[in-house]
C-alpha cells in the first residue's frame, strides 16, 4: 500500500512519542535522541560521534513541515564522564525539551497527522521519509514507497497507516 500524503502519528504517553500534539501554530513533533552523522562507520572513538539533540519540528495545521529546532547537547563520551550528574548531557537535554515545549502556546499532546519532509544539520539527516520495505527482489528505485520512517528516532510507519510504529 502506497504512502499516504498525510502521515498520521499516534500519541503514546510515556512511550517514543510522547512528546507530539497541536499548538496553537498547528503541529508539534519533539524527541530527545542520539544520532550519528549520516554515513558514518563505527570504529575506534565512537563515543566522540554519537551526539545527543534535542529535536523540535513544527508543522502547520494541514501537516506541512514549517521549521525544525535541533540542538546538540553533546556527545556519547560527555555523557559517560558524568552519567548522574545534574549538567550531564542527558540532563541537559531533558532541561532544553522541557523549556522547547514550554515555549509551545496552547499545547495540546494528541496524535497528529503530517507531511513526508527531510532536512540535514551537521550531518545528520532527520525529517519522516519515505522508503521502500517491500519484500519484492527486483525492486528498483521506482518501486512504490510503502514505509515512513521517522529519522534519526529509527520510528517507522507503514500500512494500515493508523499511526501505530515499528522500531
Amino acid at each position: 500500500m502506497a504512502v499516504p500524503e498525510i502521515i498520521p502519528i499516534a500519541y503514546e504517553p510515556g512511550y517514543r512519542t510522547s512528546t507530539i500534539g497541536r499548538f496553537s501554530g498547528g503541529q508539534f513533533l519533539a524527541s530527545v535522541t542520539y544520532a550519528f552523522p549520516d554515513g558514518f562507520v563505527a570504529g575506534d572513538g565512537w563515543e566522540e560521534h554519537k551526539r545527543l539533540f534535542v529535536v523540535l519540528h513544527t508543522f502547520d495545521h494541514d501537516g506541512r513541515h514549517q521549521e525544525s529546532d535541533i540542538w546538540c547537547a553533546g556527545t556519547w563520551a560527555e555523557q559517560m564522564q558524568r552519567p548522574h550528574d545534574e549538567r550531564s548531557v542527558v540532563a541537559r537535554a531533558e532541561a532544553r525539551l522541557a523549556d522547547t515545549l514550554a515555549g509551545l502556546a496552547d499545547r495540546e499532546y494528541c496524535d497528529i497527522a503530517i507531511q513526508p519532509f527531510q532536512l540535514t544539520v551537521d550531518g545528520v539527516v532527520f525529517g519522516l521519509i519515505t522508503e521502500c520495505h517491500a519484500e519484492d527482489e527486483n525492486k528498483d528505485e521506482d518501486t512504490e514507497h510503502d514505509w515512513a520512517e521517522l529519522y534519526p528516532d529509527r520510528l517507522g510507519f507503514s500500512a494500515p497507516w493508523n499511526g501505530e510504529y515499528d522500531t
